[in-house]
């Protein structure tokens, strides 16, 4: 990467490629104990690193044009509101866990939406894990899901985002033309096949920014917990409809009904996508996004046209908000022959209703982080 000789004087010794990731269903059940279902895309960081003297890491986000450093055997402690406690908070939890470190340099370039939910700080922390790493001589000392629980460590813990486990796992652990069913109880996955070329998955990016450590998202797990500990169970996971419907009222019986129904949409549309029935899995998207805006209330009014405009094209199979809502970015289900139509008429519904027109790119399942060139 020329950006890396520009900003530290010398070339690169590697690169990673860390993507983003698309949850094609399983919304604001990964925190339940629940069940989702994501795909790592092509839109990723890259991490052009290089070995450098002494005992301090710095890196360079080509994003902003800023520059962090952090000292290996110093006290890391959070910067509020720093991009950078993403990658330092990753420092930290990789000396805790005794990886050995080593002095580095690491750039990132990002083609992922930032605020788009499309999980740019989960590729970023891996990203920045797996090159320092490579510049310590010890590549995957840590790796799969306990590279992922580190990772989501440092963003809990540093960056003070209270993300669940999905995000991490599917930027570590994903495979081209695979879906990943994720069960986040115990961490086991299993890999399901999304290469048809007869389907393509489009991205729409409302341009609404969110950010998950704001109130909202919070707020949105704790009322989980508060329903899961009101019905004595040790998660939503556990719960019935029927226990929700008899025991909640209010906010925490929409809450819970939305984990509860959406755990197991998942899993219905697991076994329709294996039986490459797009039909019948575009209809649990379509019922996926309806209980996120009327129970969990983390739609919002573009995430909402999108859908609406997706629903009435031909072509498309289904459609909803992916992430963690509050804005970022829907996703639409639809045969190939017909992605440029789709495209084009959700992007001018777009731009007659809200004055601009929003990016729709149209992505693949790709891999998981990796060393590069």
């Amino acid at each position: 990467m020329s950006q890396f000789r520009k900003v530290f004087g010398r070339p690169a010794d590697g690169m990673i490629r860390s993507p983003g990731r698309v949850n094609l269903i399983g919304e604001h059940t990964d925190y339940n104990d629940g069940f989702v279902l994501p795909i790592a895309i092509d839109p990723h960081v890259a991490a052009a690193w290089g070995r450098r003297e002494g005992r301090t890491v710095r890196f360079h986000s080509a994003q902003t044009g800023q520059t962090v450093s952090a000292g290996l055997d110093e006290e890391l402690t959070p910067v509020p509101g720093s991009w950078g406690n993403y990658p330092i908070g990753v420092v930290k939890e990789l000396r805790d866990a005794g990886v050995p470190l080593a002095g580095a340099d690491v750039l990132f370039d990002s083609t992922i939406p930032v605020g788009g939910g499309l999980s740019s700080s989960a590729a970023l922390e891996v990203a920045a894990a797996l090159a320092l790493m490579a510049a310590a001589g010890t590549p995957r000392a840590v790796d799969g899901r306990e590279l992922a629980l580190l990772c989501q460590r440092a963003e809990n813990r540093f960056a003070g985002a209270p993300c669940g486990i999905m995000d991490q796992s599917i930027v570590a652990m994903g495979r081209a033309g695979k879906a990943m069913l994720l069960d986040c109880r115990d961490g086991s996955i299993r890999h399901v096949p999304f290469d048809d070329p007869r389907i393509v998955l489009l991205v729409a990016d409302t341009q609404v920014k969110h950010d998950i450590g704001e109130g909202g998202y919070p707020l949105r797990r704790r009322q989980c917990h508060q329903a899961a500990a009101a019905l004595g169970v040790p998660a939503l996971r556990d719960a019935t409809a029927e226990q929700v419907a008899a025991a909640l009222d209010g906010d925490l019986r929409k809450r819970a009904r939305h984990v509860v129904g959406e755990i197991a949409r998942t899993l219905q549309a697991v076994e329709a996508l294996s039986a490459g029935d797009y039909a019948r899995f575009g209809k649990r998207m379509f019922a996926s996004h309806a209980s996120l805006r009327d129970d969990f209330e983390v739609s919002c009014e573009e995430l909402d046209a999108i859908v609406e405009t997706a629903a009435e094209c031909e072509g498309v199979y289904g459609a909803r908000m992916t992430g963690g809502g509050f804005g970022g970015c829907a996703i639409i289900l639809a045969r190939s022959e017909a992605a440029a139509a789709i495209s084009e008429a959700v992007a001018s519904a777009f731009e007659s209703r809200f004055g601009r027109r929003c990016p729709v790119l149209a992505t693949q399942a790709a891999a998981g982080a990796a060393e590069v060139g």
